[in-house]
C-alpha cells in the first residue's frame, strides 16, 4: 500500500500544471508587437526595447507563460547584438569612405572665405541678372536628378579646416555649357546637404597622399599655377 501511494503522489507531481497566465507577459509582448510593427529590426535598438525585455524578465518562472517569455528575451538580445554589429560595420564603412589611402590622387584648397551675408546680397538691383543654375545653398539632392542632369560628381576635395567634401561638375555636352555657361570651368563643392561654394577648377591642385600622411604635389597637374 505505500508503494501505491507513492506512485500515485508521483503521477500527481507530474500532472501538475502550470501555473497561470502572466500579465507582466501579456503586456510586454503587446508592447515588443507594437513597436516591431512601427520600427521593424530597428526596434531593437530602441531604448524602449530595454523596459521589454526587462519585463519579461519579471515573469514567474512557474507561469505558463515562462517559456515563451524566454524566447522572446533571447530573439531581443541576438537581434539586438545583431543590429549593433551591423551599425558598427556601417559606421567603419564611412569613416573608411572619407579617407583617403596613401597613393590615392586628391584634390586640396587653401580655407575658404566666410559666406557672404545674406542682407549683403542686393537682390532687388535692377542690374543684377538671374544666373541659371546652382548657387550656393542649393539643396545637393537638386545635382543628381534637377538641373537636367548636367551636373557630375568630381574627384573629392580636401578642404583645409573643414576637411573631405563632395565635389561637382558640369558634364563636358555642348548643350550642358550652351544652358549653364557661367558653370564652366567651375567645381560646386557641397556641405551639409546644399552647395558651400562654387569655385574656379584653377584653385584646386592635385596633391598625393603618401604614406607618412604628407602630401605632395603631382607633377604637372597644379593647376592654380
Amino acid at each position: 500500500m505505500a508503494l501505491l501511494s507513492s506512485l500515485v503522489l508521483m503521477l500527481s507531481a507530474c500532472r501538475r500544471e502550470a501555473g497561470p497566465p502572466s500579465a507582466e507577459f501579456e503586456q510586454a509582448s503587446r508592447q515588443f508587437t507594437a513597436l516591431y510593427a512601427q520600427k521593424l529590426d530597428e526596434a531593437y535598438l530602441d531604448p524602449q526595447m530595454g523596459a521589454i525585455e526587462a519585463q519579461l524578465q519579471r515573469v514567474p518562472q512557474d507561469s505558463v507563460d515562462a517559456p515563451a517569455s524566454r524566447e522572446l528575451i533571447q530573439r531581443i538580445q541576438q537581434n539586438r547584438a545583431r543590429m549593433q554589429d551591423a551599425a558598427t560595420a556601417r559606421q567603419k564603412a564611412v569613416a573608411s569612405a572619407r579617407e583617403l589611402p596613401p597613393g590615392t590622387p586628391s584634390t586640396a584648397l587653401p580655407p575658404l572665405p566666410p559666406a557672404p551675408k545674406a542682407e549683403a546680397e542686393d537682390a532687388g538691383s535692377p542690374d543684377a541678372g538671374v544666373v541659371n543654375g546652382p548657387q550656393t545653398g542649393t539643396p545637393a539632392s537638386e545635382l543628381v536628378a534637377g538641373f537636367r542632369g548636367c551636373f557630375r560628381r568630381g574627384l573629392p576635395i580636401n578642404v583645409e579646416g573643414r576637411g573631405i567634401r563632395e565635389a561637382w561638375e558640369l558634364n563636358d555636352s555642348t548643350a550642358c555649357r550652351l544652358e549653364y555657361p557661367s558653370h564652366t570651368g567651375m567645381v560646386l563643392l557641397t556641405e551639409e546637404g546644399k552647395v558651400l561654394t562654387l569655385l574656379p577648377k584653377s584653385s584646386v591642385r592635385t596633391v598625393t597622399q603618401t604614406q607618412d600622411a604628407g602630401t605632395q604635389p603631382s607633377a604637372g597637374n597644379d593647376a592654380g599655377r
